[in-house]
């Protein structure tokens, strides 16, 4: 018990006389009455897009060069990062008169690179991925005498942004339920242990994005793991580990972790963005999709039965340093995060009247979206893919289902399937072949039928850069011949493929050989309903 309090009070003591101020801001604790209305509760966003760099993580960044010793400091310093660690570093060192070196991956955006070089930081593009630019900056840390600044799992990063919590108690001293994001951990483990230390009654909750759950990971394992891979829309939180420091202290003060999907995301970004009037990146809308969910998890649980009041809940908007590209991809994908929209496969007859028909059959709803490509195959029933308008309440999307269900047409769920999300939507256009072998009536026929009956679907991610997408082609299409293809890029790092190829029984070995061999991120998709659905011969 005394270890555990003396580390508490040595952070305690770090966070209150870290020297942040001299860079950073004290950010607004910001109302959002809209959704505390539609929430039942007194909702707050803690709101880290003020900083000079849009993001929090000038704190971290600016206490760490501060404790730097002399000779630390002529020598300079160094980080890899492709996001707001980069540019926290690079200001925090302009205004301590430090040499910064920031090693990002080729895939970086322009915008990123030179917003680090305007801040007066050198930059070395180096690698196709975080890990490569991480690789080689150790090297020059080495080479050079530089001091390696960890973005999160360091004792000084972690208790600047721990200042954070400090301002929050100081504008909120009624915060009952704080909601933090997670990446690597180090905005958690700061405000976990400030908060718990001043305030115990206090619930911590940390909220990851599904697709990168690292802490999750850790907490089932007891120790930090490793994730064989990350999401890439909230890139800011996309990270494979979580910290060694960080863990330490997030199992110690923090209360509960949840997870949040990249759908529930894009509601949240659009919430702040029409309460603020700020967009805000994947990773700094995370705590509030997770705040969301949680009450919505908890409806008949959130409201505090000693005051008979509704609670004082914080979120922390992170960031706020969007690709302006990404906001397409929000903008197709909020609607379904606030359950305002589903996503059917619908199987309906192939004759005059049926899509009116079954227009009536929905009660008046409206339809957002609607796919439908003749394909000569089957006559009778036709398949289409519909996007229906709900209200928002939990129960309607599957009364919706069963009413459908109820008026005879057979409904497939696709409004969690991220393939049909991603890629199928945007290939309703008939199935790879009207032809079986054996209906074939010609040899140019009977060869495209053996190709689709060959096909194997596949989704993949690759580093964008110059070239990247022609290289992804070369490299498979020399050898197998691709019979589906689909790119998608959302202004991200990566870019995201769904591609068919022909692979019969004696080539699968070679192939999956040459898949691994090719270091991309796949997934197979051949059995994947949406596919078999719309797009499998």
């Amino acid at each position: 018990m005394k270890q555990y309090n003396d580390i508490g009070l040595n952070y305690l003591r770090k966070i209150l006389l870290a020297p942040v101020y001299d860079v950073a801001v004290e950010t607004d604790l910001t109302p959002l009455t809209k959704l505390s209305a539609r929430l039942n509760q007194s909702i707050f966003l803690k709101r880290e897009d003020q900083q000079p760099v849009h993001s929090f993580k000038l704190r971290g960044a600016y206490n760490k060069l501060a404790s730097l010793s002399e000779q630390q400091c002529i020598h300079g310093v160094i980080a890899a990062s492709a996001g707001n660690h980069a540019q926290g570093l690079a200001l925090a060192a302009q205004k301590l008169g430090i040499k910064a070196t920031i090693v990002m991956p080729i895939t970086t955006p322009d915008i990123k690179v030179d917003n680090v070089r305007r801040f007066g930081a050198e930059v070395r593009l180096i690698g196709k991925s975080y890990n490569e630019a991480q690789a080689a900056s150790l090297d020059y840390a080495r080479d050079e005498q530089k001091t390696m600044i960890h973005p999160f799992d360091d004792e000084d990063v972690i208790a600047g942004q721990g200042t954070v919590a400090k301002e929050l108690l100081q504008q909120q001293p009624y915060a009952e339920v704080v909601f933090v994001p997670v990446g690597g951990g180090g905005l958690l483990a700061g405000m976990a242990v400030y908060l718990k230390q001043l305030k115990p009654e206090i619930k911590v909750i940390g909220v990851e994005a599904e697709d990168s759950a690292c802490l999750v990971a850790a907490m089932q394992a007891g120790k930090p793991v490793d994730l064989e891979q990350v999401g890439i829309f909230a890139d800011g939180v996309a990270v494979k580990r979580i910290g060694t420091h960080t863990f330490d202290l997030i199992k110690r003060f923090c209360d509960e972790v949840i997870t949040v999907n990249s759908d529930e995301i894009c509601a949240s970004i659009k919430d702040i963005f029409e309460q603020t009037r700020v967009i805000a990146e994947p990773a700094g809308a995370l705590s509030l999709a997770g705040l969301t969910k949680y009450c919505l998890q908890n409806e008949n649980k959130t409201q505090n039965p000693q005051q008979n009041a509704k609670q004082n809940m914080v979120a922390i908007l992170s960031g706020a340093n969007m690709n302006f590209h990404s906001l397409r991809y929000v903008s197709e994908r909020c609607e379904l995060g606030e359950q305002k929209e589903a996503i059917l496969a619908v199987t309906i007859p192939e004759q005059k009247g049926s899509f009116r028909q079954f227009c009536q059959s929905l009660g008046g709803r409206v339809i957002t979206e609607f796919n439908y490509r003749y394909s000569g195959k089957n006559t009778e029933k036709a398949q289409i893919f519909v996007g229906i308008r709900l209200s928002g309440e939990q129960s309607e999307h599957q009364a919706l289902i069963n009413s459908l269900t109820a008026a005879h047409y057979q409904v497939n769920d696709f409004t969690n399937n991220e393939l049909a999300k991603l890629h199928v939507r945007y290939m309703v256009g008939g199935h790879g072949s009207a032809y079986s072998p054996e209906q074939a009536k010609s040899p140019e026929q009977e060869k495209a039928a053996e190709q689709i009956a060959q096909e194997r679907l596949f989704s993949f991610e690759f580093p964008e850069y110059p070239g990247a997408l022609e290289n992804f082609l070369d490299t498979l299409g020399e050898h197998w011949n691709i019979t589906l293809f689909h790119y998608r890029n959302h202004g991200a790092a990566f870019g995201q493929v769904l591609a068919g190829f022909e692979v019969n029984d004696e080539q699968q070995l070679d192939f999956f050989r040459h898949l691994k061999a090719l270091g991309y991120q796949y997934k197979e998709e051949t059995q994947n309903p949406s596919y078999q659905a719309f797009l499998a011969g």
